[in-house]
This record gives structure tokens, sequence and C-alpha cells, in this order.
């Protein structure tokens, strides 16, 4: 069986898990929990068939350990936040809300379920291309490699940086600041992780072409090629999902449209005009 195959296989039943559970338990949160675990597996598919076939799985394996380290830092970020702990996300009760209950069922389905399953599979494809172009390991992996561990080392700044912040605000009785943290990395991206969670899966796709090209595929079929489309579509996602949150808290905090008006939404990059006052306790 090809590690493709494999893949998707085990992506329909967790898919299939997620729904069922989403129905029994009324808890949509569901593919939140997985989300950081499913890669790492699906990688590793890969990584291991290069290696049972005797294929050079050095490639595959260096980017089965990259996503590993990934998974398993936002696990343990996603699990101290309560993820774990039956806390459906609150964005899903504030849609269920507004829509009717048919017409949430299909989104949870069609979107929740399936769009967000299948993505994880999606980002994961660069793994494919270097299953395909086993070519030897080369400076670019090695440039594309420390790229990604940059990339989650700020990302792992910026969701401490947001833990401290919360939780000196819920020893400070729900008050603190403007109410969200604007200190930090905070100061030139008003989401930060979110930038940095992106920018990963583009350097992971960045290893897989770098197989493609060294196999001899040039720019169109190499560099770029048809698994770009996870990293892409990880980025509409984030986009979408930004513009909602933020409508939310827009809604909560006064201060907040003046923080838009002086921090980028997502890109890191120097505070247009003076930025509010900053939040405490940002690292």
């Amino acid at each position: 069986m090809e590690p493709l195959t494999l893949v998707v296989i085990v992506a329909a039943a967790v898919s299939a898990a997620c729904w069922i559970l989403s129905l029994i338990t009324k808890d949509t949160s569901w593919v939140d929990r997985i989300w950081s675990i499913v890669p790492i597996a699906y990688v590793w598919i890969f990584a291991g068939a290069a290696l049972a076939e005797g294929k050079d799985a050095a490639r595959l394996v260096m980017m089965a350990v990259l996503v590993t380290a990934w998974g398993a830092r936002l696990t343990f970020n996603f699990a101290r936040k309560g993820g774990y702990s039956g806390m459906e996300d609150y964005r899903w009760a504030i849609l269920r809300g507004r829509m009717k209950p048919w017409q949430f069922q299909l989104f949870n389905l069609f979107f929740i379920v399936l769009y967000q399953n299948a993505l994880l599979v999606l980002i994961t494809l660069p793994a494919q291309i270097a299953w395909q172009y086993d070519t030897p390991l080369g400076v670019w992996d090695a440039v594309f490699a420390i790229l990604f561990l940059v990339l989650l080392l700020g990302e792992t700044v910026a969701d401490q940086q947001q833990w401290n912040f919360h939780r000196a605000k819920a020893r400070a009785g729900g008050q603190l600041g403007d109410g969200f943290v604007t200190a930090g990395l905070f100061r030139f991206s008003r989401h930060p992780n979110f930038f940095f969670e992106q920018a990963q899966w583009w350097a992971f796709y960045a290893i897989g072409a770098t197989a493609a090209v060294a196999a001899g595929l040039g720019f169109w079929g190499g560099a770029i090629n048809w698994s770009i489309i996870g990293a892409v579509l990880l980025t509409v996602l984030f986009i979408g999902s930004t513009i909602f949150t933020e409508a939310i808290t827009s809604g909560k905090y006064p201060a907040y449209a003046e923080y838009q008006k002086a921090t980028s939404m997502l890109v890191p990059l120097p505070p247009r005009r003076r930025a509010p006052k900053k939040s405490p306790h940002p690292a």
C-alpha cells in the first residue's frame, strides 16, 4: 500500500470519529484536539514507507522530526489552556447561536470536520513529494529546516507571552490594561503566533519542493508544485478565522480598534503609529 493511500484511510477514520463524537457530546471541538497530532502520524507514515522501501529517507525523517517538534509544542500549549478538558472553542458557540440547528450541523460536517481534516492531510503532502523524489539532502534543506525551527521558536515565544498576559489578567480579576496583550511580539503583529504557525508550513512545503528541484523538475513542477495547495489553504483559513476572531474581540474591547490601526494583523511589522498602552507581563 502506498503511503498516501494509508494517510487517506487514516484521515477518513479520524474524520468519522470527530463527526460522531461531535454528535454524541454536542461539542464541535474534536478537530481542534487532533489538529496537532494527526499531521505527525501522516508525515511519519511517509518516512516509514521510505525506510521500509530502502529509499534515501534522510529528508523525510528530518521532516517528520520537525513536524513532531511542531506538534509537541502545539499540543502542550493547547492542553495547558484546557483544550483536552471538554472546553469547546468559543467561536463555535457564537456561530451556533447565529444559525438554525440544521445549518450548524451542515457547517459542522462540511467545514469543521471534513474541510479541516482534509486540510491536515494537504499541509503534510510535501512529504509525498519527498517520498517520490528521494534525492540526497542539500544546503537548501538545511536552510529551510533552520527557518522552520526559528519560526517554531517565534510561535513558542508569542504563545508564552499571551499565556503570561492572560494569567496576569486572571490574577487581576479579569481586568488588565486594555484587556488584550499588546506588548512583546504583539507590538508588531496582532497575531504573531498565527503568523509563525502558517509560516512553518510554508517552510515545510519548501523542503518538499527542494526534493523535486534536486530531481531536476525546475521551477514549475519543482519549486512550485501541486503540494503548495496545503500551505495556501491554511493561510486562507487563518485569514478568515482571524477576521472572525477580531470581530468578536472588537465587540468586547473598545480600545481594540486603535490597536488594529497601529498594528499589522499577521506579518510582524513596525507599528504604524503609537500603539495603545502596553499590557504588562509580555515575556
